[in-house]
């Protein structure tokens, strides 16, 4: 299977592994946009609102192109500052997008708690509580 790993930066550090044994299960892994230049988006708010703005821009359109492309999506949604599961507006958005091109959405962990738990729940992700074993 193609999948996309999406997740927030701040996850970056904990793909290479989960990477790897989907690889060494037969997967072929798409890594997020920005994963070889984390600091792109901050590159792109040092030119100015425009600049980040045409940035973002060019992602969203990124990742709706490689999602096209891709069977599933798993997203790492691990704690952050506090927050428990956590997903952002770009992963959010990424999986509204595998949910309306009919692709399979994996979690890593139970979806958060919060204002978009509904939303989430809509797209019947499959939660596999950090087993990689069920994606399938």
């Amino acid at each position: 299977m193609k999948i996309l790993v999406i997740c927030s930066k701040a996850f970056y550090n904990r793909i290479d592994p989960i990477k790897q044994k989907l690889e060494e299960m037969g997967h072929s892994i798409a890594l997020p946009n920005s994963y070889d230049n984390p600091g792109a988006e901050k590159e792109a708010w040092s030119l100015g609102d425009k600049a980040h703005a045409e940035f973002k821009k060019r992602m969203f359109q990124q990742s709706e192109a490689t999602i096209s492309n891709m069977d599933a999506v798993l997203t790492l949604n691990f704690d952050k500052n506090g927050k428990p599961n956590y997903i952002g507006g770009a992963t959010f958005l990424e999986l509204y997008e595998a949910f309306m091109k009919g692709k399979k959405i994996y979690m890593y962990n139970p979806i958060p708690e919060g204002m978009l738990y509904d939303e989430i729940a809509g797209f019947s992700p499959i939660v596999i509580d950090g087993n990689l074993d069920l994606v399938k």
